[in-house]
């Protein structure tokens, strides 16, 4: 257990490996591509967000439905 705890801390970025990273970022991409590529990835996340809610309604309206079945049928 401890050895596992010491490869992650091992792996984990620390200050100077994120400055590097983030300058690799701006390098790489430049300053207007990186509000693009945020919004992109909001968009993403809510559209994800949107059919998750999508289908958690679905199966709790098909519930419903099978609920209210049993209940005509047995009346």
């Amino acid at each position: 257990m401890l050895l596992n705890a010491n490869l992650l801390m091992i792996s984990m970025p620390g200050g100077t490996e994120w400055i590097l990273i983030i300058l690799a970022v701006l390098i790489l991409f430049g300053g207007r591509k990186i509000p693009e590529f945020m919004r992109g990835i909001g968009r993403g996340i809510r559209e994800f967000n949107d059919a998750k809610n999508n289908v958690k309604k679905e199966i709790e309206d098909g519930m419903q439905e099978k609920d209210n079945k049993k209940a005509t049928s047995a009346q």
